[in-house]
């Protein structure tokens, strides 16, 4: 399977990729078109900032513009030709990784109708609920937070059409005031949102935050990378017009070496690495070792 092959070759070469004093030094993603090394250290400098007191002080990791984006076009989330549509294409591929990582980690049978019961899952980020429903129908018991007040009424309008849907409990509200709640969860998942937020490496803190220790987080997003830029920018917003413009800003994006360090720094260690693939011919995605552009994380949340 193609999420095997990157399981290991990736976090080889990620592994060996940051030093003791946490230097990214990998000749094996290295490569002229990469943006200088010196973006990784501004994503922490905010995050990690050392209180008076030792600690360190939260704050938001949202961007208002980027609300105001989503907000636009909350009620086109279940529109399959929709704005939305690269995501719904996207679906079943991002939830081969998680059936695949998840099963393997909590000893679930991953051939059963419902594999996930008995897990508690947080879909971070979970806009209209397009993840939320495949992972309740998959027998988790799934709660979904957005920031967007817009989203959230659309995912529970859509999951109360369905009576297993249903019992998915939507809040509109942040990772971090669900840390200040003291929630836990088995498993957190936050799918094409981290490109989305004012400061990853306190977002991160958060997702590790509502993890149970030992427990699973799952992040999928895109490299910065030139290839990056080429098709989920220039090809995707402007060519193909697969998503609206703006959608995506490069310099938000993160490479395979700065998530793995950001969530080494949040407690979490990263197991498996997969990229997703686009073939213009099917029409489909599939879980590939090819992480240049669209790739996804899983990751333990170290024991204490």
């Amino acid at each position: 399977m193609a999420s095997k092959l990157g399981r290991y070759s990736h976090l080889r070469a990620l592994s060996s990729a940051i030093s003791i004093n946490n230097h990214i030094r990998s000749p094996h993603f290295s490569n002229p078109n990469r943006a200088p090394l010196s973006f990784s250290y501004r994503l922490f400098s905010n995050a990690f900032s050392s209180s008076s007191t030792g600690g360190f002080q939260r704050a938001s990791s949202l961007k208002d513009l980027e609300l105001a984006k989503f907000a636009s076009i909350a009620e086109t989330w279940w529109d399959f030709e929709g704005p939305f549509k690269p995501l719904h294409v996207m679906n079943p591929t991002r939830l081969a990784f998680i059936r695949s990582t998840l099963c393997r980690h909590f000893d679930k049978d991953p051939n059963r109708a419902r594999p996930f019961e008995g897990i508690k899952i947080v879909d971070v980020g979970c806009g209209g609920g397009i993840l939320s429903e495949p992972l309740a129908r998959m027998g988790a018991t799934v709660t979904g937070v957005d920031a967007v007040e817009k989203n959230i009424k659309i995912a529970r309008i859509h999951a109360d059409l369905d009576p297993v849907t249903s019992t998915i409990e939507y809040y509109c509200t942040t990772a971090e005031k669900l840390v200040e709640e003291d929630r836990k969860f088995d498993a957190v998942i936050a799918l094409e949102v981290i490109e989305h937020v004012a400061n990853p490496a306190e977002f991160c803190k958060s997702l590790a935050a509502l993890t149970v220790p030992d427990g699973a987080t799952i992040i999928s997003t895109i490299n910065r990378s030139m290839r990056s830029y080429a098709t989920a920018i220039v090809a995707a917003e402007y060519l193909l017009h697969w998503l609206p413009k703006g959608t995506h800003e490069w310099s938000s994006f993160l490479t395979p070496e700065e998530l793995v360090l950001i969530l080494q720094r949040a407690n979490i260690t990263v197991r498996e690495m997969a990229g997703f693939v686009y073939s213009p011919l099917t029409g489909r995605w599939s879980l590939s070792d090819d992480i240049r552009v669209n790739f996804i994380v899983f990751g333990t949340k170290n024991c204490q």
